[in-house]
């Protein structure tokens, strides 16, 4: 194996995260190709590709070399590089424990974590130094010429590392190399220390560079501590650039073949016993079989039904027993129970089920999940598959405010240093790539944009598999040069580590120290531990994962049965787990597609899918959210269940031609439509020689679109089909149906424990508006844009929303005895929790305040100051005192000013101080008798400043009428985002824009317009900005006519305006007339003169003048000249109102 000359030591993989954009399999393949046997991979303070990296060298036949690169304090205090290799697996321990210790102890976010000579020494057994080259400790000291400390830090490294001590040296054409070597060279030389060459390899080619520059560009770091030979040479370019130190390169491989890391894999390391007297098989068996028994009688309460199903759930325990039992996951599902068990009994509300654990009935009896898999027709094999033992993965919602009370009862119990969350990375996407690439090369934004956009939508989509499947993109990428680049260099960036992250719920309970696994990222504080391998490799190192997701509706539905109870006389507590699926108001409430803040079910497409199917029972809503996904919906299916469900079309099983008898009853339910993964399953089983376990096996082929496993599964399955009597053609046939319908089909478990929790938010809709409601609202109170939808969703329902109140809001929105919302005072932006608290804790002393002095007077300005307190103002916390929102304004600094002079009085006993309270108010009220109010717009400006958005009233209202004219009647709510590429005319106040000047010095506008009932992101584009970069101002009403596309970078859909108008503008171009209408009786001089003056002094334009008036039964028509022509306006609509009334004051449109 050693019979080469050289092998790399130091290497960075993407894993780095800053400065390397090496994928550990590009490395390997490209080692192979230049036909390396042993390779180091040494990423900077991290183990995170290390276990990816030992396999796929391992499965190439390359010996790895585990390592990794770490900063360290030198004795004057800089910071250098040091390469750390294992030489054996306890040296792989201690370098597990040494990254851990660095993040341990926290650190500075811009240095990272550094470690020690302490550290160092502490943990050196089986450990290989490579001194950093020019960047290491003596490195560092030998540019500085610090002669002294050199010595020291050798003798350092001499004493405690006594020939496991390397002189790194680097011949890649960066600054200070030759001198340093040559310094090198005579330290080695006198100090008897070996010298090892390496490249510090950050890219594979010397092509890659660019790419390379790119991501140091993307991350800020120093270009110029790098080079363009940094790249993986071969054995002879590194053999003739070192020619003249052979003894470097010598050491190289000499280091290799001392590196001898043993990594097992496969065997799976369950935490210890939960009762230490019994197997934990026994322990199930028992414990399952007395629950059974319980269950029965609860659900079959008639005496009959419970015998006859007694014998089916006794088969079914058994099997899923015999399963447990034979792969020694028995202890797997006791540590679940046992932790869902004590949430539930604190009250943490856990989910129903998730996932195909929604399947086992071990799981339905030890309470971990509340669906009878037996009911519903749930396969255990898509859970468990005794044929295809992997771990299995249980999914546990809780509800999200309360999860890590869960985590931290698992931490005590199993130990503090034995639980850790799991890392998970996240990659740079195509259209990321494009962005980031496009960006550092100076490229215009829309030209990027256009790039960007022309990659498709498709999960998992590629830059290859776009150019393979998008032409526009192909034909760009072959035609344009620059194009040309910016694809090709975000292919080198494409699906690189770009940062880490915290696993949604993954948690991993090691039997032992969690380090003796792997090794732990802590953030700079030193606390949150997180693994530093990812879920597929700590599963590979056998150690068990266990999720615990946190569900924003568990949390909703947690608190709207606290605020019932709350709320309501209501003497037994209701238990949602106990509610009958078939209650018809709810149903009622459904059909209607009134689904907003209804889990899974309030989008706007699947609203139109719930508006044809009509659901009218609890297998309807699990059939929605089975068909409520891009694959149903593309391929026609969800027509042909709807017609099929209401007789338009004939039901077949599966199919007109291809039918067969035994289908129906597996396909019944779904009107002959392959909708479930488990009804493949159990046609593969029925039709054919399949165990479930080998039918699952199929399934997840044909989802792999295996073709080669394909066929040769095709023929198992048509032999069996043959032996059980089907002809040969139907067989082949129903194969490739089922094939077909395999890349549609959703795991039936999943979606019936959704539906559990999507027929429970109904349920609670439905019989609890405004309680479901506010807690809704509490959940989304930072959502703004989601409020608007909430609020409107209110407003449909009838049900009142109040502004705050200082004496009744609490920090969440609360329900009143009138079933009234009432604002939280934590939806008030810039109001902090501690100000909230500080506010409810005065509240509970029995104080309620008259008004803002009041207020003030026994609250500290330090807790909460004017800011704090112009908030309050302009959401209408104070306006119970109906003294109106600029009063109060004008009078605050006084009243500030005179309460903290009053409580220093107070303070020093002079109680009498409070009889010249009342004089002083009146002294304030009547200093500001004369003030001048602010304008309506102003304060509905400050009331959306203090809440995000308008709640007494909206500036667009006065114009509902006309505007309702110019789009048709089409609210931004109405707006059918999921129709893409479709021309709509909006309107909407514009409450934001932002201006961009690309390199090319064009301009793009982003504007967000509001009406309301929903706000939406619009893009102008130059020219259309340029032709309306006057009326682009704040508080303006905007009409808008554009092109509806949804931003998948962003993830929400937007509208690119071609046209755009003020309210004047629109006016000028669709108002014909303005049409007044006079009482008879009133017609006099004195109103002629008022009409002719008031006209006379408006600015002529092109609507005519109308008069109306009735005379004995008819309408009279007057219609003015045309030189009385005038042009509309709100100061002149507005007086014409306020003198005629509202209703008297007509506008009529063009055709």
């Amino acid at each position: 194996m050693y019979n080469k000359k050289f092998i790399h030591l130091h290497i960075h993989s993407n894993y780095s995260l800053v400065d390397s954009i090496i994928k550990i399999n590009n490395l390997i393949k490209e080692a192979k190709k230049l036909n390396y046997n042993s390779l180091a991979l040494t990423d900077i303070n991290c183990f995170y590709g290390i276990l990816k990296f030992y396999k796929f060298a391992y499965k190439f036949k390359i010996k790895p070399i585990i390592g990794t690169d770490f900063y360290i304090k030198n004795l004057n205090g800089k910071i250098s590089q040091l390469t750390i290799l294992a030489s054996n697996n306890k040296g792989y321990k201690n370098l597990k424990l040494l990254i851990t210790k660095i993040y341990e102890k926290g650190y500075n976010n811009l240095l990272g974590p550094i470690i020690n000579y302490n550290l160092l020494k502490k943990y050196k057994n089986g450990l290989i130094i490579l001194s950093g080259s020019c960047y290491g400790d003596i490195g560092q000291l030998i540019l500085q010429k610090k002669y002294d400390q050199i010595n020291y830090t050798l003798d350092f490294y001499q004493k405690f590392f006594l020939n496991k001590y390397y002189l790194e040296i680097t011949r890649t054409n960066r600054k200070y190399e030759e001198n340093y070597i040559n310094k090198i060279i005579s330290i080695s030389k006198s100090r008897d220390l070996p010298i090892v060459a390496t490249n510090d390899v950050c890219f594979l080619n010397k092509n890659d560079y660019k790419a390379h520059k790119i991501r140091l560009n993307v991350n800020n770091l120093n270009i110029k501590k790098y080079s363009k030979y940094q790249f993986l040479r071969s054995e002879k370019e590194m053999c003739k650039l070192f020619k003249d130190i052979p003894e470097a390169l010598i050491n190289s491989v000499e280091i290799s073949k001392s590196c001898n890391v043993v990594i097992k894999f496969k065997k799976h390391f369950i935490p210890f016993l939960i009762n230490k007297k019994i197997s934990s098989s026994k322990y199930l068996n028992i414990i399952t079989k007395k629950k059974l028994e319980k269950k029965i009688k609860y659900i079959y309460y008639n005496n009959k039904k419970c015998i006859i199903k007694r014998s089916q759930y006794y088969k079914r325990l058994k099997k899923e027993l015999k399963i447990i039992n034979k792969v020694k996951f028995s202890n797997y599902f006791l540590i679940i129970s046992k932790f869902v068990k004590w949430a539930k009994n604190k009250k943490i509300l856990v989910g129903p089920g998730r996932g195909s654990g929604a399947g086992s009935l071990v799981a339905f009896l030890l309470n971990i999940i509340d669906i009878n898999p037996v009911k519903y027709n749930l396969i255990f094999e898509r859970f468990l598959n005794p044929e295809r033992i992997l771990m299995p993965d249980f999914d546990i919602d809780f509800c999200i405010e309360k999860r890590d009370k869960v985590i931290n009862y698992v931490k005590s119990i199993y130990g503090y240093k034995s639980v850790a969350q799991i890392i998970t990375f996240g990659t740079l996407t195509a259209r990321a790539a494009i962005r980031d690439v496009g960006r550092i090369l100076g490229y215009s934004y829309n030209f990027v944009d256009y790039i960007a956009k022309l990659v498709p939508t498709d999960l998992g989509i590629t830059l290859n598999k776009a150019l393979y499947s998008e032409p526009l993109f192909l034909k760009i990428y072959q035609e344009n040069v620059e194009a040309k680049e910016l694809i090709d260099m975000s292919l080198k960036l494409e699906g690189i580590i770009k940062n880490i992250s915290k696993h949604a719920g993954g948690i991993v309970i090691s039997p032992s120290k969690i380090t003796n696994f792997t090794p732990l990222f802590f953030d700079s504080n030193g606390k949150n531990p997180l693994t530093q391998f990812d879920k597929t490799d700590i599963e590979s190192i056998g150690l068990i994962k266990f999720d615990f997701l946190g569900l924003k509706t568990l949390t909703i539905i947690d608190s709207t049965l606290k605020l019932i109870n709350l709320n309501s006389n209501i003497k037994k507590k209701i238990n949602l787990s106990k509610l009958f699926l078939d209650d018809k108001k709810s149903y009622n409430l459904l059909k209607y597609a009134n689904t907003v803040a209804i889990f899974q079910l309030e989008s706007i497409g699947m609203k139109d899918l719930i508006r044809k199917i009509k659901p009218n029972c609890f297998n309807d809503i699990i059939d929605l959210i089975a068909l409520f996904r891009p694959g149903p919906l593309k391929s026609g299916m969800v027509q042909n269940y709807i017609n099929r469900k209401y007789g338009i079309e004939k039901i077949y099983y599966p199919d007109i031609k291809y039918e067969h008898k035994s289908l129906k009853p597996i396909l019944k339910s779904t009107y002959g439509i392959i909708l479930y993964q488990e009804q493949i399953i159990e046609i593969t089983k029925i039709l054919s020689e399949y165990t479930l376990g080998s039918a699952d096996i199929l399934l997840r082929s044909m989802n792999k679109k295996n073709n080669k496993n394909i066929i040769t599964e095709k023929k198992k399955f048509v032999y069996g089909s043959i032996k059980k009597g089907i002809n040969k053609k139907l067989s082949n046939k129903i194969f490739d149906l089922l094939y077909k319908f395999a890349g549609y089909g959703f795991n039936k478990s999943h979606s019936v424990a959704y539906s559990f929790i999507s027929y429970q938010t109904l349920w609670l809709k439905t019989y609890y508006p405004s309680e479901f409601m506010a807690c809704v609202m509490t959940a989304e109170m930072q959502n703004t844009k989601k409020l608007i939808i909430l609020i409107n969703e209110c407003k449909r329902m009838k049900i009142n929303i109040l502004y705050p109140n200082i004496n009744k809001s609490f920090y969440n929105f609360s329900v009143d005895g009138n079933k009234n919302i009432i604002w939280g005072i934590g939806a008030i932006k810039g109001i902090g929790k501690s100000s909230i608290d500080y506010i409810i804790k005065l509240r509970n002393k029995n104080l309620k305040f008259k008004d803002l002095f009041n207020f003030c007077m026994f609250t500290n300005i330090k807790k909460i100051n004017k800011r704090i307190l112009k908030k309050l103002i302009f959401s209408g916390a104070f306006d119970f005192t109906n003294q109106n929102r600029s009063f109060l304004k004008y009078t605050l600094n006084d009243i500030i000013k005179i309460t903290e002079y009053y409580k220093k009085y107070i303070k020093i006993g002079q109680k009498s101080i409070f009889n010249l309270l009342n004089d002083t108010k009146i002294l304030i009220t009547n200093k500001y008798k004369n003030f001048i109010p602010l304008s309506k717009q102003l304060i509905l400006e400050k009331e959306r400043d203090a809440l995000g958005l308008y709640l007494t009233d909206h500036p667009i209202n006065q114009y509902i009428e006309e505007i309702k004219y110019y789009t048709g009647g089409i609210l931004l709510k109405d707006l059918n985002l999921t129709i893409k590429n479709k021309i709509k005319v909006i309107s909407g106040l514009l409450i934001y824009y932002k201006i961009i000047c690309t390199k090319n010095n064009k301009y793009i506008c982003i504007c967000i317009i509001d009406d309301q009932t929903y706000r939406i992101e619009v893009i102008l584009y130059n020219n259309i900005f340029k032709k309306n970069k006057n009326i682009i101002k704040k508080n303006n009403i905007l009409i808008i006519s554009g092109e509806i596309f949804f931003d998948n970078f962003k993830n929400n859909y937007k509208i690119i305006a071609y046209e755009i108008f003020n309210i004047n503008k629109i006016r000028e171009k669709y108002i014909n007339k303005l049409i007044i209408f006079l009482n008879i009786n009133k017609i006099n001089n004195k109103l002629l003169c008022y009409l002719y003056k008031l006209f006379k002094t408006n600015k002529r334009g092109k609507t005519r003048i109308c008069f109306y008036y009735k005379k004995n039964d008819l309408i009279i028509k007057l219609i003015c000249n045309k030189i009385w022509n005038i042009k509309i306006n709100n100061l002149l609509l507005n007086e014409l109102r306020e003198y005629f009334g509202y209703s008297n004051i007509k506008l009529s449109f063009n055709n």
